[in-house]
């Protein structure tokens, strides 16, 4: 059987996060996990809240009829009311439920957006750099990515976003914290951002969809806040999950929910729910709209974050690898050191390639459109980060 042309094409140049994350498992196989400093994955090592287990136990002996069939596409009712809540919070404006289409992850809600907004040959703007997933995600749906750069702090580059704009544009997709940076996009960032989309639409004819990726909006360090978008651009979606903040990647539960300033937003909201059918989801799962409907408010304490990352900063320092010292998430974006052998090389691949010899997995920049950077994940047991000290001072020193 053959695989379509363009799945190969994009199977090769396929994420670097995932290829990294197998091979450190069998990485750890050989040299045992110990010895082994895998930073190449985003997968939250802090347990869950407690309410998240006993919701589970409370389910598993739960005699509620119809627990495991069908719902309305979008979602419970009450799983929905308290997202609207949640959103309601976070964006200063009132939500209704209706508002809210509950997805199969962060991701499920993306492609739901994307599929609803997008007719072949539209554009999507993305400051680079950007999780590589967006990539497939935009073409998935007709759709082509044109990456924008960013500031040399990471931070919007209003100009080049007003320049990469046309009359093709239909979406950006904005995510902050940031992954790989950790960059958050201040207040004033999103304010002007958009004056710049107003400015377009009135020339185009054309309101681009703001569509806010935030998974990662809880992990903030030093009292940051992610600004919110709904009450400076109406044309706005907000796509996200329980990844990140309730230590739920396995479980695929988010959402999305629609701007009720939106001049369409009944029948975006119609368009996303009827997304969730044709690509195949039908509805989030079950179980955990009903947990997530629970816990979602439940308290989580992202200091051990924060002293992980204070702790592999120091000894990034101590190796002489220059990083961007991120406001949130947990990822370290670091720049490759000059080289001490080939002068002015800078090639990330390589340099990963280099740190593997010492154990250590990381992911380059190249596969998020930032090349001479790499990502390392921190959200890892602290032995993990404590145990690299020498290891990244000795790969630094022979490259």
């Amino acid at each position: 059987m053959s695989v379509a042309p363009h799945i190969k094409e994009q199977m090769s140049s396929s994420s670097f996060i995932r290829k990294m994350f197998e091979e450190g498992v069998q990485m750890k196989k050989e040299f045992g996990a110990e010895n082994v400093y895998d930073f190449s994955i985003g997968n939250p090592d802090l347990e869950p809240p407690a309410k998240v287990k006993e919701m589970l136990v409370t389910l598993g002996h739960s005699d509620i009829p119809g627990m495991h069939g069908y719902m309305p596409n979008a979602g419970y009712p009450e799983t929905r009311a308290a997202m609207a809540e949640k959103v309601s919070k976070e964006q200063g404006v009132p939500v209704d439920f209706s508002h809210i289409v509950m997805s199969v992850g962060a991701a499920g809600a993306m492609n739901s957006v994307l599929k609803a907004v997008l007719a072949p040959g539209d554009e999507v703007l993305v400051p680079s750099p950007y999780f590589v997933e967006y990539g497939h995600y935009v073409r998935n749906h007709g759709g082509i990515l044109k990456p924008v750069p960013t500031a040399g702090d990471f931070s919007l580059d209003l100009t080049a976003i007003e320049s990469a704009l046309s009359p093709k544009t239909a979406a950006l997709i904005i995510n902050s914290p940031n992954n790989p940076t950790g960059k958050i996009y201040t207040k004033q960032d999103i304010a002007s951002l958009a004056e710049i989309l107003e400015k377009h639409r009135k020339t185009s004819g054309r309101s681009v969809v703001i569509i806010a990726d935030e998974p990662y909006r809880a992990i903030v360090y030093n009292n940051a806040a992610v600004a919110p978008v709904f009450p400076v651009w109406p044309s706005s979606v907000i796509v996200t999950s329980f990844a990140k903040d309730l230590s739920l990647p396995g479980e695929r539960i988010g959402y999305a929910a629609v701007n009720p300033a939106a001049p369409d937003a009944s029948e975006l909201i119609d368009a996303v729910i009827f997304a969730t059918r044709i690509l195949g989801f039908v509805n989030a799962p079950a179980a955990f709209q009903r947990i997530v409907a629970a816990c979602w408010n439940e308290p989580v304490d992202y200091s051990l974050y924060e002293s992980r990352r204070n702790t592999l900063m120091s000894i990034l320092r101590n190796a002489e690898i220059p990083f961007f010292e991120p406001e949130g998430a947990f990822y370290l974006f670091c720049r490759v050191p000059e080289s001490r052998k080939t002068p002015n090389k800078n090639d990330d691949r390589a340099f990963c390639g280099h740190l593997k010899k010492y154990h250590i997995l990381g992911v380059p920049g190249s596969g998020f459109g930032k090349e001479g950077w790499f990502r390392l994940a921190y959200c890892v047991p602290e032995r993990t980060i404590s145990g690299s000290a020498q290891a990244f001072k000795n790969a630094a020193g022979e490259w």
